[in-house]
């Protein structure tokens, strides 16, 4: 690119020039990127800033909290309640949301949050990231509860990550294409590094956690075996296999380069549909990879299509490429 665009100028030709996003959106995100330019800097510092290691907590899913999970979500809150864009919050790290104190002016959207995705990598120095999904509140809505909450994907109005690795970068999606902004530490500021990201239809790449292969049902099965045999197998070519355990990391190599993420159902709790939140986590992946003109579904339909019945609900994903996409999604229908 010639000319170095920075995402506040990228927002606002959003809302001048094309008219795609209300002012009060573009200012939220600025914000939500501001937070995650905060967020970076406590990485990187790692150990020298005393971030490293468990807080001695679990979050509402029973997980163990890791120090950064808390500074990561505290940041957040911090940052956006007192703007006047926001209703209320809700954080994978909170059992409910957090509704914008009386003292601050209320808005008219939800913003919702992981606020350190890949926690498991932190003390190993392997890439983590903060994904985040707004949405609008209901219309003639008389005040904030969970229910405001309980909309399906496809009623979001941006979604997004920011990925801390080598470079920290930030994906965004208003639903027109996705983009990806890199941060400029000298200058402090995100600047546009790609635009209409495509992610190609089909792939030699697969992200799974192989070592649950047993616990996998038989549609999963099925198409990881066929993976595994490779040029000699029905697929006829083969298959490289990559796993970070960071969903924003491995969703950033299938953005950048193609591929296909699933973190499917398994016999090991058979009554939660999958392990990831389906608003925190597969809504705002899914709608940037659909944007990105990839597939997502939880291996019966599409995800954006489902409607949340409480806050931290689960669900299978099945993410990416998109013929590899249709090809999973089909075996389960078979099936």
């Amino acid at each position: 690119m010639s000319q170095r665009i920075s995402l506040t100028r990228y927002l606002v030709e959003k809302q001048r020039v094309d008219g795609h996003i209300p002012s009060q959106l573009r200012l939220l995100l600025e914000v939500v990127a501001r937070s995650c330019k905060s967020i970076s800097h406590a990485v990187n510092k790692g150990a020298l800033g005393g971030v490293l290691g468990t807080a001695g907590s679990e979050n509402v899913q029973g997980e163990v909290q890791k120090k950064l999970d808390i500074i990561a979500n505290e940041v957040l809150i911090e940052a956006n309640e007192w703007g006047g864009h926001l209703a209320a919050m809700a954080s994978e790290e909170m059992d409910s949301i957090y509704v914008v104190p009386n003292r601050y002016p209320q808005g008219e959207y939800l913003l919702l949050f992981d606020p350190l995705d890949g926690s498991s990598n932190i003390d190993v120095n392997v890439s983590i990231g903060t994904i985040f999904s707004v949405l609008k509140m209901p219309e003639d809505d008389r005040g904030v509860d969970e229910g405001d909450f309980l909309q399906p994907g496809h009623k979001q109005v941006a979604a997004g990550y920011c990925v801390y690795g080598p470079q920290t970068t930030l994906v965004l999606t208003v639903g027109d294409g996705v983009a990806m902004f890199t941060l400029d530490r000298e200058q402090g500021s995100f600047v546009l590094t790609q635009e209409d990201v495509q992610i190609p239809a089909d792939t030699k790449e697969f992200a799974i956690n192989m070592s649950n292969m047993r616990h996998w049902d038989a549609p999963v099965k099925r198409y990881i075996d066929e993976c595994l045999q490779g040029k000699e197998g029905p697929r006829g070519k083969d298959f490289n296999m990559r796993w970070i355990a960071s969903m924003v990391a491995d969703v950033h190599r299938i953005l950048t380069r193609g591929g296909i993420f699933m973190y499917p159902w398994d016999k090991r709790e058979p009554d939660k549909p999958g392990k990831l939140r389906l608003m925190y986590e597969a809504n705002p992946m899914s709608w940037l990879v659909e944007q990105a003109g990839g597939a997502a579904t939880n291996g019966r339909g599409r995800i954006l299509d489902i409607t949340p019945t409480k806050l931290h609900e689960r669900v299978s994903v099945i993410l990416g490429s998109k013929n590899e996409v249709e090809r999973v999604t089909a075996y389960h229908r078979e099936g």
